[in-house]
């Protein structure tokens, strides 16, 4: 990992001052800072190659198509799948909610048939499900996580011979808890085979190594601008032998085979999921954020987060006014959430930011199911990313013994 003054070179914002303090920027799990180096691949693309891709012949058309199909070959590489597996998304929500209308519009599930979510989830992966079962009379359970807290042995409970498509986080938005997945699905695929099993990769995917085929699931969701990218493009990966069956999520150019009056047939994959004129700026720019996060290594990312989120949860521990919410151990990485005894945690967000410029994220965090489980509306939440050190959390210690003594 680099000094805080060389991470300071690669992202500008660092050197911000808010309200005559030095920016630290514990908001990743929202989203991540930009690299210059990836404005920078943007802007070369943007002003210098840019056209639409996959239709016209001329030169531009055809760099514009290049930079398109290696962006998508440096995503399949990196979570280690084939490329006519990776469908480039506006980002993870709209890619649960692409299998979700998909597969129920494709008759894969039948009336009888369960769908099963946790109250852990992002609503990103829990609406759309409640959604489809709604609207094509389908079945949905809910594992409820005692205390916010996952547990494989007690979700593995939940699944029964009418079980067809578990939809689950690898790693919690809210509580950092990490979910093993790899162990969940290869048990749930022991108790009945042709389970659909759908993961949210949001926070996972950015911060750990992710090898779909070791992994195997049917489909992951993530987001660029998570993981150092622009906001505005996504990934769905899933296996051929599903998005071969399903029935697209959205129709018009592109995504067409023949066209007429009798009828439509759909382009090949993974062309007749991407309808319309694509984000190529976005996908140039996912490309080379994956670029930056492989010379730093996934490993190494991994590594340094695990280390700083057990040492700011022994020292937030130390503050006696807090009350921290999630596993507070070593299945939790670069996300922690907690309140201030007493004060709601939008003072707290304020505060931070106008007495120390500390940016912090502050409310239900999307996670409505979970916030009922804590017996709370909403929380503090502060996340990691490489840029951040233990210097950050030292200074966010003394950021929250500000706003307490300013408050008492």
């Amino acid at each position: 990992m680099l000094s805080s003054k060389e991470y300071e070179e690669i992202f500008p914002a660092l050197k911000r001052k808010i309200n005559g303090h030095k920016l630290i920027y514990l908001d990743n799990a929202a989203t991540t800072l930009r690299p210059k180096e990836v404005m920078d691949a943007v802007n070369e693309y943007s002003l210098n190659h840019h056209a639409n891709v996959h239709r016209s012949t001329h030169t531009l058309a055809a760099e514009a198509t290049k930079y398109y199909e290696d962006a998508r070959s440096k995503v399949a590489n990196f979570i280690n799948s084939e490329t006519e597996e990776v469908i480039f998304t506006k980002g993870a929500t709209e890619s649960l909610n692409l299998v979700a209308y998909s597969i129920a519009n494709s008759n894969i599930l039948r009336s009888d048939d369960e769908i099963l979510i946790s109250t852990i989830e992002h609503h990103a992966n829990f609406v759309p499900w409640q959604q489809i079962a709604k609207i094509f009379n389908l079945k949905i359970k809910y594992y409820p996580a005692k205390s916010g807290i996952f547990d494989l042995s007690d979700f593995l409970k939940h699944i029964t011979n009418k079980t067809r498509l578990v939809s689950i986080t690898a790693l919690s938005n809210v509580t950092g808890q990490l979910i093993p997945v790899n162990t969940l699905i290869k048990q749930i695929r022991n108790i009945r085979q042709d389970v659909i099993l759908v993961v949210d990769g949001a926070q996972a995917v950015p911060h750990l190594p992710i090898d779909v085929k070791k992994m195997d699931c049917d489909f992951i969701a993530f987001s660029g601008h998570k993981m150092l990218g622009p906001t505005g493009i996504g990934v769905l990966y899933g296996k051929k032998r599903y998005l071969n069956e399903m029935t697209p999520f959205l129709f018009g150019g592109e995504m067409i085979d023949k066209v007429s009056t009798d009828g439509t047939t759909f382009n090949v994959l993974p062309y007749k999921f991407e309808a319309g004129t694509p984000n190529v700026d976005g996908a140039v720019g996912l490309a080379k954020a994956i670029e930056i996060l492989e010379r730093i290594g996934m490993d190494n990312i991994q590594e340094h987060e695990k280390q700083l989120t057990s040492y700011a949860l022994k020292k937030l521990k130390e503050l006696d006014f807090l009350e921290i919410f999630g596993p507070q151990d070593e299945t939790q990485q670069s996300i922690i959430s907690f309140n201030m005894k007493g004060v709601h945690p939008h003072d707290v967000a304020h505060l931070l930011n106008d007495l120390t410029g500390i940016a912090i994220r502050s409310g239900h965090h999307c996670a409505q199911p979970l916030m009922k489980e804590f017996g709370t509306s909403a929380t503090c939440r502060i996340s990691f990313y490489v840029y951040n050190e233990e210097e950050d959390v030292d200074k966010l210690c003394e950021g929250l013994n500000k706003v307490w003594e300013w408050l008492k």
